[in-house]
């Protein structure tokens, strides 16, 4: 049965130039997906993934990237509706290509499934009270620059 998961991998500056995701195919037969990345030879790098395979060898390509320094936290950690700007208002909803905001059609209150997201970034300019948030693990802040 194939396991997936979405990822956000932080990469320490030292390792930026590392094939480091080229081994999850390699060693531990693991495919990815990109579906995010910030990564330059200058700076931290920060990527989210979309990982599948056999869920012991994700595990396994989870736990080899960790011990080379890579900071490892599943992605629906990161992602968040703040209730208290989130006007209901449904903008996000129709922007979103995955269905991971709907709008429950009794109470009309936006929810997330962060298992579903993608981190596309569509909701985050569609939401005019600045209330889509991704942690990354760090600070609150917006996922679109």
């Amino acid at each position: 049965m194939i396991y997936s998961e979405r990822v956000v991998l932080h990469f320490p500056k030292e390792l930026v130039d590392q094939p480091l995701i080229y081994g999850l195919v390699k060693e531990f037969d693991v495919q990815f997906n990109i579906l995010k990345a910030q990564v330059t030879q200058e700076e931290d790098g920060l990527m989210v993934l979309g990982l599948s395979g056999v869920q012991k060898d994700v595990s396994k390509a989870r736990k080899h990237l960790e011990a080379q320094g890579v900071g490892v936290q599943p992605l629906d950690k990161d992602i968040s509706i703040d209730k208290d700007l989130c006007a209901e208002c449904g903008a996000c909803v129709a922007q979103c290509p995955v269905d991971a905001l709907s709008t429950d059609p009794e109470t009309a209150r936006i929810s997330l499934d962060a298992a579903k997201c993608i981190a596309c970034e569509r909701c985050v300019p569609a939401c005019f009270y600045g209330a889509i948030y991704v942690n990354f693990g760090t600070s609150k802040l917006p996922l679109a620059t």
